[in-house]
């Protein structure tokens, strides 16, 4: 079970929670990552936890001012990427690009998806990964694998209809061990979660309980 935490643009302090993660990934033996900020990637990967870039954009070298390099994102000590989270959405032909961006510097790839349909069409474009996450209950209480369960069945067999390489993770809510056993059991091979970890009083304590039942 992989387990991705994206710090967003939360308020939190991206060192503690990377060195919570790797303690708790050693401990455990769970593969943990850490997605902070463009600018943080760099101080979260000497802490030597996993760490994965919030996107990477879609063109190479060259006058593309704002943009985000993967090349760039790999040199400061990313090792994958996320690509067309809800909350930066992009068009089909710009998550092309940006996945083959990031395999050009051998960042491995996770396209986010709303739904099974969507899931489809981003596994047809060969990331390593897609996770499904409903807009609808990102940054709630509730989590996709207990809300609504069948998306995740539906998404890991629209997946694996298009390409059997193609993991499957979910996002949305997660933030218990109950979630992720719940998710492993709907057949998602990871997860992406956020306030659950970034806004916790104690990160490690969080993690401890992600991994307890793994």
């Amino acid at each position: 079970m992989f387990i991705l935490v994206n710090l967003k643009a939360y308020p939190c302090d991206p060192i503690a929670v990377a060195k919570a993660a790797k303690e708790v990934a050693d401990e455990s033996g769970v593969r943990i990552a850490v997605s902070p900020q463009a600018s943080q990637i760099s101080a979260v990967a000497d802490t030597g936890v996993e760490t994965w870039a919030q996107h990477v954009s879609p063109n190479q070298y060259g006058s593309f001012t704002g943009s985000t390099l993967a090349e760039a994102a790999a040199d400061a000590g990313a090792v994958g990427t996320l690509i067309n989270h809800s909350e930066n959405r992009r068009k089909l032909a710009d998550i092309d690009a940006s996945v083959r961006a990031a395999e050009r510097a051998d960042l491995e790839t996770c396209v986010c998806a709303n739904n099974p349909r969507q899931t489809a069409a981003a596994a047809a474009l060969g990331p390593d990964s897609v996770a499904v996450e409903p807009p609808e209950l990102i940054g709630g209480d509730v989590s996709v694998a207990s809300g609504d369960p069948d998306i995740v069945t539906d998404a890991v067999a629209a997946a694996q209809e298009v390409d059997e390489s193609v993991d499957v993770y979910c996002g949305a809510g997660v933030s218990t061990g109950e979630d992720v056993t719940a998710a492993q059991e709907l057949g998602a091979e990871g997860i992406l979660l956020a306030s659950g970890v970034a806004k916790a009083d104690d990160p490690k304590e969080a993690l401890e309980d992600l991994v307890s039942d793994l």
